[in-house]
């Protein structure tokens, strides 16, 4: 068929409309492309207006890893930074999403909040001028709560910080046991009255009186009014305590800590003294991410168990000794000028090689009635360990710690005679002394009064008197004790004589009481610091 000219110029003229149609601008589009955007778990520049603080505060927000695929509502912890610090730095330097996804085990999913700090210690400043407490639980506590899916309980909200920010962890649950019921302090930076009053004018005016006041004075006029009311070691004392009952508390501190093991230490001990529970920890190292990394797992798995409404299990970790010593290596001496009998763990190999050995001289307190049981397997343990080469090959003489058989004089004639009946290191460093229980005083107080015999001296959940002192003569001593130990105190002091007259030393305080469990617990934590001191031939 035919087509016609007027149908022809119809056809030109509709194909012309059409491309003028199309460089319209809008007037000829394509379907919109739907463009997923991925899923971002870190958000580094979130920020709030603050009314309070007349100022915008910057914070950063982990996410769940499944915050977007989920309807579900999360616990959220609130992470605080050190003085000088930013809300950068628990991502950046903490490596937060790291390390929460590493121990996903010990924690459960949670919305992480890092908020900007701005050197207040997160208090209210004495002044009224920066009300940042008051900001953090009136401003951004219900900000996060509206714009993520967060669980809207008190028993839902943990604060962990460091150094200041651990300050601020213990003391916005503590003054706000309403909104916070989680608390997980790592170094904390505060303070007690001696030290607050021996800090540098400089050093006091630019960090403490510019949040706590006093800027300028000197001496007791130092502790003001208002540094009493943050102070835990004023309204632990002062106050009425019920409040507290409800906070679950985990405070962390390095023993190397220029001063602020001090403070954490004392904090413990008033804490103890007020029958306030709370767990406490020392471990080595200093003021350092390195520390604070290391004791994440803890951390978490504290505040997943508080968030669960789980208690925290407080028992020692339990040790498998491994396989029984075999009886050939054990042998029973007559200790020299008493009734009692002790036996000695015989190196593996001892009769087939000419070596000498170094000894390791066990003060053993019968600590629930089962001597020989206890004995066994603190033998099989250390035999296991020198099988496996993490310990060096030693003899162990076990010594039952009897008052009033056991003297300062016996044990050096026991050392002597050792050496004559044994292929012995008879020098200082040859000799470690291991005690536990009221064994630890008897241990203390020898290597005090003779400086020349024992190179290292450990002290396992040791019944000390609060003036136990140690030696001027350059002993190592190692101090392992529970947080929920007796002899906190007499620990403790041992721990500042130390530091203060400037002796080798390494200070443990790990979960659980005075217990043979606990002992063990500490004996197999101690393996490298045993090695590393048994290893020294000089």
């Amino acid at each position: 068929m035919k087509k016609t000219v007027s149908g022809y110029r119809f056809l030109i003229l509709l194909e012309i409309s059409v491309v003028i149609l199309c460089i319209i601008p809008g007037a000829c589009k394509k379907d919109p492309e739907i463009i997923d955007k991925p899923f971002v778990r870190l958000l580094e520049n979130e920020s709030i207006q603050s009314t309070l603080l007349k100022r915008n505060v910057n914070y950063a927000v982990l996410l769940p890893e499944n915050y977007n695929t989920s309807t579900n509502t999360f616990p959220v912890v609130y992470l605080l930074h050190g003085f000088g610090d930013n809300q950068t730095a628990w991502y950046k330097f903490g490596l937060i999403q790291y390390y929460s996804d590493l121990y996903a085990s010990e924690t459960m999913p949670a919305i992480y909040i890092m908020p900007q700090g701005f050197n207040s210690y997160y208090i209210n400043k004495f002044n009224g001028n920066f009300p940042y407490m008051d900001f953090f639980t009136n401003e951004l506590v219900p900000e996060i709560d509206s714009i993520y899916r967060t669980k809207k309980d008190k028993s839902q909200r943990a604060v962990m910080g460091f150094s200041m920010g651990g300050y601020g962890a213990f003391i916005l649950p503590a003054l706000n046991p309403e909104i916070f019921t989680v608390s997980v302090s790592l170094s904390m930076s505060f303070r007690t009255d001696e030290q607050y009053i021996a800090e540098s004018q400089d050093a006091f005016n630019y960090q403490w009186a510019s949040n706590f006041g006093g800027n300028g004075s000197v001496g007791s006029s130092r502790i003001t009014d208002y540094f009493k009311l943050n102070s835990p070691f004023y309204f632990f004392k002062e106050g009425d305590l019920e409040p507290f009952n409800g906070i679950r508390f985990f405070i962390d501190c390095g023993d190397d800590e220029e001063s602020l093991s001090f403070t954490n230490n004392s904090l413990h001990s008033i804490m103890r003294d007020q029958s306030i529970a709370h767990e406490y920890r020392v471990s080595n190292g200093g003021h350092s991410w390195d520390y604070w990394k290391k004791s994440l797992p803890d951390a978490f798995r504290f505040i997943a168990n508080s968030f669960q409404g789980i208690n925290y299990d407080d028992t020692p970790e339990v040790v498998d000794a491994g396989i029984t010593v075999p009886n050939g290596n054990i042998e029973f001496i007559n200790l020299t000028g008493t009734e009692i009998q002790s036996a000695v763990l015989i190196p593996p190999g001892y009769d087939t090689l000419s070596s000498t050995y170094p000894v390791i001289y066990f003060v053993h307190d019968n600590l629930a009635g089962n001597s020989e049981e206890q004995r066994e397997q603190a033998f099989t343990f250390l035999y296991n360990s020198m099988l496996s080469s993490k310990l060096p090959k030693a003899f162990v003489m076990d010594i039952p710690f009897e008052p009033a058989l056991i003297e300062e004089s016996k044990l050096q004639e026991i050392i002597s005679q050792f050496d004559l009946a044994f292929k012995t290191k008879n020098t200082k460093n040859g000799r470690m002394l291991i005690a536990n229980g009221a064994g630890g005083r008897f241990a203390a107080s020898f290597v005090v009064s003779d400086t020349s015999l024992i190179g290292s001296c450990c002290l396992f959940n040791s019944l000390l008197d609060d003036s136990t002192s140690s030696s001027d003569g350059r002993v190592f001593y190692y101090l392992y004790c529970g947080d929920d130990g007796q002899s906190y105190r007499g620990i403790q002091n041992l721990y500042y004589d130390l530091r203060k007259k400037g002796n080798d030393y390494e200070y443990r305080v790990a979960k659980g009481s005075d217990s043979f469990g606990s002992f063990m617990s500490g004996l197999s934590s101690s393996i490298p610091i045993l090695k590393k001191r048994l290893s020294i031939t000089s």
